[in-house]
């Protein structure tokens, strides 16, 4: 009784380990001594392990050997009758009628076997309780105090031998060798044998991590028990485990894990999407064994339509996995389509929505039904919506009726679960971005800015969305450009014709300005040699109309005035490429002045606010002092690459600075 309150006592306290260090050799004393009874040993037993997996000190070579000993019992032979006087049923349950009741298997049968956590009771015994509780620390204690040795236990032919056999002809085949094993050696053995019955009963661990020739040992286990649940979602946390298996054993042992992975990566998300503990096992998976999957799994970057599933679903619970996950899916094959997709995702939200609702809703039932609803069930847009439901990428990177979706979603745009998950399409697209630069070629790349100028208007009409999206295609395009700058010159013709839409410039403010800035700035002799004279000119009168559009008009209904920020980068690209062909310099500077003297006039009704004025009107005042001398404007509106560096006019002691006071005491005098 004294060993056993103290063991419940001491179990419930935390103990310093220099006082640990002296339990142990009083335990390891009394363990030793042959006057105590069975049960005090027992119970000095079960203290001496509960002290030693809870504070893991270091424990000797005779500490290890002693527990291993123990473990094995408790494993492998604890008592398959159940305890605490189970009743056998019927109507008389007295004293006389109690007789031991043997536990049962999940399923409801007769145990057939050694108990394990799995068997069921109305009642246990000590020994079954610390089978539970020995199982629980098994992984922490073989990793912890096993090292594994190199040296045959079982042989591989004897193992590569029963890999067409069943679990109980391999478990009782070891039973009798395994007696001559080493203790540590043992404790394995019969760990593995607990874990082959786990399997059979629709679990397993982690041994075979530890003892590779175990492996061709399970591998018929494991994949009776996946055909046996086939592909029934409702065992969902099985198949995890068991693709675990598969992706650390099934290239050693040479066996075909696409059925795992199909199910893994297509069917799961398909279907269970809104399954917040698959989102979070599966994701889990994923970046635990990233590596390893890249590796072996050639399904996992062509799944990313499907694992989008859930962030679409649940982004805020989610988005941090993606977070990971998200480089490792962008590929050269895989960019095009995958930033489609990110875009779209607001779009899958509804979707995803709309397909539960239908299915739910039965077609002849019109209540609640919406425009989403029918439009999802009609023929003519069925295909959008499957398109956007489709499980691997591969059958094209978009679209060609987004317009049209989105006027179908027009309705699911302020839905709460939409508006969450396109809070999160902004960080995931600086992550993709900062990825692809270093994945893709030019020749992507350029793709990749055509993608930004044509999605840039075909977004779901979400305001605050679109003015995110918009932020980040300028903040890239600039990045874009600023480490290839020769793509401005592979893609003049598409940015030439975003450039020379005036519409562009009310309805796409921000990347507009961004695109002009960035044909300013390396439409350049200096960045790309094919950039010709011709090319400047093009470009100079495309903006040259746009400008004088702008400002010689009222806005269009419905619009607000343009930005100053927009006119004062359109009359700084044009005084760029005016310093690069000096032909082009008394056409901007007559345009200069004219806006000069239009501002004094008052008569611009383009730009009612003062201070803006003023700031476009110094913005002009200034271009227009610096054209006046064609070559102190090329120095200082187009560079040279070196000269872009700080020191240039930062340090008094370089010529830059000299100009610019120069030109100060030119434009001042003049």
């Amino acid at each position: 009784r004294f060993l056993a309150n103290l063991e419940s006592i001491l179990t419930s306290l935390f103990i310093q380990e220099q006082e640990l260090q002296k339990f142990y050799s009083r335990l390891v004393k009394l363990l030793q001594a042959k006057d105590l009874g069975h049960e005090a040993v027992d119970s000095l037993q079960r203290l001496y392990l509960l002290l030693s997996i809870s504070s893991s000190p270091g424990l000797t070579v005779d500490h290890v050997t002693l527990l291993s000993k123990k473990l094995v019992e408790w494993l492998r032979y604890a008592s398959t009758m159940q305890g605490g006087g189970a009743s056998s049923g019927g109507f008389f349950t007295g004293q006389r009628s109690r007789q031991p009741v043997p536990t049962a298997e999940l399923d409801g049968t007769v145990c057939g076997d050694f108990f394990t956590v799995l068997c069921v009771g109305q009642g246990f015994t000590e020994d079954q309780w610390m089978n539970v509780f020995s199982f629980s620390m098994l992984r922490h204690w073989l990793l912890t105090y096993h090292c594994v040795s190199n040296g045959n236990s079982t042989a591989d032919t004897d193992d590569r031998s029963e890999v067409d056999g069943s679990v109980v002809s391999m478990v009782s085949a070891t039973s009798s060798s395994s007696r001559l094993l080493p203790p540590k050696e043992r404790l394995r053995e019969k760990a593995f044998q607990y874990c082959q019955r786990l399997i059979e009963q629709s679990d397993r661990n982690c041994v075979c991590v530890e003892d590779a020739s175990l492996v061709y040992r399970t591998f018929p286990c494991v994949k009776a028990l996946f055909g046996r649940l086939g592909s029934d979602l409702s065992y969902v946390r099985v198949f995890l485990p068991i693709a675990q298996f598969y992706l650390n054993h099934g290239e050693m042992a040479a066996v075909d894990c696409e059925s795992v992975w199909k199910l893994v990566f297509s069917q799961c998300p398909a279907e269970l999407f809104n399954d917040y503990f698959l989102a979070h096992e599966l994701l889990r998976f994923l970046r635990v064994n990233l590596e390893t999957i890249q590796q072996r799994v050639p399904q996992y970057t062509r799944s990313f339509p499907n694992l989008l599933k859930f962030l679409a679903w649940d982004s805020p619970a989610v988005v941090d996995d993606f977070v990971d996950l998200l480089p490792s899916l962008v590929t050269a094959g895989t960019a095009v389509e995958l930033l489609h997709s990110l875009l779209d995702l607001p779009c899958l939200s509804a979707t995803l929505l709309i397909q539960l609702s239908s299915v739910s809703l039965p077609v002849s039932e019109p209540s609640g039904r919406g425009l989403q609803q029918d439009a999802f069930r009609n023929p003519g847009f069925r295909g959008l919506f499957l398109f956007l439901l489709r499980e691997e990428a591969g059958s094209g990177d978009t679209i060609d009726r987004l317009s049209t979706l989105h006027q179908l979603l027009a309705e699911a745009a302020d839905w709460p679960r939409v508006l969450q998950c396109a809070q999160v399409v902004p960080v995931l697209l600086h992550i993709y971005f900062n990825t692809v630069v270093k994945v893709a070629d030019e020749k992507l790349l350029a793709h990749l800015i055509l993608v930004m100028l044509e999605r840039s208007s075909l977004l779901i009409n979400i305001p605050t969305y679109t003015a995110e999206i918009h932020r980040v295609f300028s903040c890239h395009l600039l990045n874009l450009c600023q480490l290839h700058p020769s793509l401005v010159v592979d893609q003049s013709q598409e940015l030439l014709e975003f450039a020379g839409s005036t519409t562009n410039v009310y309805s796409r403010e921000e990347i507009y300005t961004h695109v002009v800035w960035v044909l300013g700035e390396y439409l350049s002799v200096s960045c790309d040699s094919r950039c010709s004279v011709r090319l400047i000119t093009s470009c100079f009168e495309t903006l040259e109309a746009v400008l004088f559009e702008v400002t010689s008009s009222s806005p269009p209904p419905g619009t607000t005035c343009p930005a100053p920020k927009v006119v004062t980068t359109i009359m700084s690209a044009l005084a760029k490429l005016a310093s690069r062909s000096h032909d082009l310099i008394p056409r901007v500077s007559l345009f200069l002045s004219k806006l000069k003297t239009a501002a004094r006039a008052g008569s611009v009704a383009w730009c009612p606010d003062e201070e803006d004025l003023v700031a476009v009107v110094t913005r002009g005042e200034e271009l227009w002092s610096l054209l006046k001398a064609p070559g102190v404007a090329q120095s200082v509106l187009t560079p040279q690459p070196h000269v872009a560096m700080p020191q240039w006019y930062r340090d008094t002691n370089v010529s830059m600075p000299l100009q610019l006071r120069a030109l100060t005491h030119l434009t001042h005098t003049q």
